[in-house]
């Protein structure tokens, strides 16, 4: 039995608790960003989920704050699912990253329109852990619209389906998937909707436990931030990290992966 921790965390651009990250320049972003990474290091994560990234945007400091985040953070191994692309005079460039302590092997960042700000996805990755191929989902859906999310959830699920056919004779389990959900409602929205997808590849658990929540940070009124893990990771224990780095709290997952 190994046991690993991932994390997940929409770290909102860099912006901090700012309502708006076009109010700062480049020193704020670097500092806040140097904070988010001594956080990561001191819960010594093997895999983090990060949602809200910032590859090169003029209103964060137009940096890369992936590149910027694996060198304090050291996490050697990253990749980035950009799926917000806006050129001219105010670029904006962002979407979903993954930092690992260990080889990503391989690894696929699907967008789900073609909205240039203001679209979400996910980012797929084939993490090589000491020489067994775990397989992680990181996904942003839509915050307003549930009848967006199930649409989302429904593209997501094709593509797990497809992607299982080709690869799941390498794979250690069915894939991790954690994210930003967006969702007010377990029973009626996209938490719902996943476990009834995940129920047809065993029995998956769904981390932190209902009713805790995780938006906004300084007084969390609902939940939104989640890691579904499959029956492969056992003796679990899950904690929400409770700090002021972002307008989400950060949720960190530690389980043995069965042999």
């Amino acid at each position: 039995m190994q046991r690993l921790r991932i994390v997940t965390f929409n770290i909102a651009h860099g912006r901090g608790l700012s309502p708006f990250q076009g109010l700062h320049g480049k020193r704020r972003f670097e500092r806040n960003l140097r904070r988010i990474a001594r956080l990561l290091d001191s819960l010594k994560p093997d895999m983090v989920a990060l949602q809200e990234v910032d590859e090169n945007a003029r209103w964060s400091g137009s940096f890369d704050h992936l590149d910027y985040l694996r060198v304090f953070a050291d996490l050697p191994y990253t990749v980035f699912g950009v799926h917000n692309r806006r050129a001219g005079g105010y670029q904006l460039n962002y979407g979903n990253a993954i930092l690992s302590r260990h080889p990503i092997r391989a690894s696929e960042n699907i967008a789900f329109g073609t909205h240039k700000v203001g679209e979400k996805g996910f980012l797929f990755a084939e993490i090589d852990v000491g020489g067994r191929l775990l397989p992680i989902v990181n996904l942003h859906l839509h915050y307003r619209s549930r009848i967006r999310r199930f649409g989302q959830i429904e593209k997501l699920m094709e593509y797990l389906n497809a992607k299982r056919e080709k690869r799941r004779a390498h794979w250690a389990t069915p894939p991790i998937l954690c994210g930003d959900l967006n969702n007010p409602s377990h029973r009626l929205d996209a938490t719902a909707a996943l476990f009834r997808y995940f129920s047809l590849h065993g029995r998956y658990t769904l981390h932190p436990a209902r009713g805790v929540r995780t938006f906004p940070s300084p007084w969390p009124r609902r939940a939104l931030d989640f890691i579904f893990l499959p029956p492969a990771c056992q003796a679990v224990t899950c904690q929400v990290v409770r700090c002021y780095l972002s307008d989400h709290r950060p949720v960190m997952v530690e389980f043995s992966l069965k042999s």
